[in-house]
């Protein structure tokens, strides 16, 4: 454990004193929140914004037109995209979209493992409290997507740096202090973006299991549900906790039971959004 605390001590330092690159939001996702966030914006000027990125401006199309949303009749260009599902929701899908990016960078075959993994589940737990958000809850969905993709954005990092420092070369050390640090480093990370303080709190809360804000729910209750339920059908120890003992269970009225045949339920659509960042 001492080993653990030195390494612990050393990354925080290291970033503290920028010895350490954290990942940056991707430039497309920046303009686009700046442009939707000027009061004077328009769905013509975030269309023109949008489309210089054509992937991009394909996959949101593609997400306009899916049954998530429900359009009663085809959207074929970004501007009615952008009217049909309003800014908010498209800088949060743009966020989400572009995401993918940041998970890419391994620098050899161990740290690329690992990236593609945390990005598997992330998709899963954004997935799930999409799911949650909507059937649950008056939170917005989109939100609570994006809560979900990043709520484990701080261990990127520590994968990336992980082959500079020989000590975290043996996998149960490096996973433990993934496991103490990559809430601090997220949230720095955030912070950093200028995201909503919302989402911070995701990403610093969200395996407190004791977490608990208040009477109404929250994304990190969304966020904290929906990662448990993400290791359903695994051994993980999330899957072993007393649920009804979880005040993030309880503020969304959940049983084990009524969470579990809600994840049966919505398979479908939490395929449908996985497939939306990893196709």
């Amino acid at each position: 454990m001492e080993l653990e605390s030195q390494l612990l001590s050393k990354f925080l330092d290291d970033i503290n004193n920028n010895r350490i690159n954290l990942p940056t939001l991707p430039e497309v996702a920046f303009k686009v929140r700046q442009v939707i966030e000027d009061p004077e914006s328009s769905a013509a000027k975030i269309a023109i914004t949008i489309g210089s990125d054509p992937v991009l401006s394909t996959k949101l199309l593609q997400v306009a037109n899916s049954p998530l949303y429900r359009a009663s009749s085809p959207i074929e260009n970004l501007q009615n995209a952008i009217a049909r599902l309003g800014q908010t929701v498209v800088r949060n899908i743009v966020t989400s979209m572009v995401m993918q990016q940041i998970y890419q960078k391994g620098v050899n075959p161990k740290v690329d493992k690992h990236l593609k993994q945390l990005w598997m589940h992330s998709t899963k737990v954004a997935a799930i409290s999409h799911v949650l958000a909507r059937r649950f809850t008056k939170l917005k969905p989109d939100q609570a997507m994006l809560a979900g993709l990043i709520h484990d954005i701080g261990a990127i990092p520590v994968y990336t740096e992980a082959p500079n420092i020989p000590e975290l070369d043996d996998e149960e050390v490096l996973q433990r202090v993934v496991a103490k640090i990559h809430n601090l480093v997220g949230s720095t990370i955030l912070d950093d973006w200028n995201f909503p303080q919302e989402l911070i709190d995701v990403v610093s809360n969200h395996e407190d299991l004791n977490y608990d804000s208040g009477e109404k729910v929250d994304y990190v209750d969304i966020v904290t549900v929906a990662n448990i339920l993400s290791y359903i059908g695994t051994q993980h120890p999330l899957t072993k906790t007393e649920w009804t003992e979880i005040p993030a269970f309880k503020k969304l009225g959940l049983s084990p039971e009524e969470s579990i045949a809600t994840m049966e339920e919505a398979q479908e659509e939490v395929v449908l959004i996985q497939g939306m960042f990893t196709s």
